[in-house]
């Protein structure tokens, strides 16, 4: 069973989501993708978020733009924790999405990463499963490392390009 589904209202989603799925192979963690959407498939896209629960899988990132209902629709039909991506689109370019994600009624919960940030909801399903895998915590430790000296070597860089 896959330990993190990635659902997205339309293949149109792609472009963004894909970030999570690099994400989530780069540390190894087992994924599903599905399209489908809370208002034209909402019997589905329920059925699918019922079923992945009961196999197992422990978190679901979902994105969506415009209205963003699907974070909501899946947080309503599970008690496995949901990520919210507001899809950058339409005229308030993602902005109604992460509004419409992040002001879930009291008692449905749905987490939010920034505008297009699918890489972040990865990350962020990631540390949730290293608390209980320490490979991974080990694996997210050495990857914020990583980072670290990556801007330690860009600092060095543009401080010898100025000194020069």
């Amino acid at each position: 069973m896959s330990s993190v589904g990635v659902m997205m209202g339309s293949d149109s989603d792609w472009n963004v989501m894909e970030e999570a799925i690099k994400t989530l192979k780069q540390f190894g963690v087992s994924y599903e993708v599905k399209v489908s959407s809370a208002h034209r498939t909402l019997k589905r896209t329920v059925e699918w978020v019922e079923n992945f629960e009961t196999a197992g899988g422990k978190i679901i990132i979902a994105g969506a733009g415009l209205a963003a209902h699907l974070p909501g629709v899946i947080a309503g039909a599970s008690a496995l924790p949901v990520i919210g991506v507001p899809i950058r689109n339409g005229a308030l370019e993602g902005v109604d999405a992460l509004y419409a994600i992040v002001q879930m009624p009291p008692g449905i919960p749905v987490a939010a990463v920034g505008i297009n940030g699918a890489r972040n909801a990865a990350l962020l399903a990631v540390e949730m499963l290293s608390m209980e895998d320490k490979g991974l915590r080990d694996a997210l430790k050495a990857y914020r490392q990583k980072m670290a000296e990556e801007v330690d070597a860009k600092d060095k860089a543009l401080l010898e390009k100025l000194n020069s």
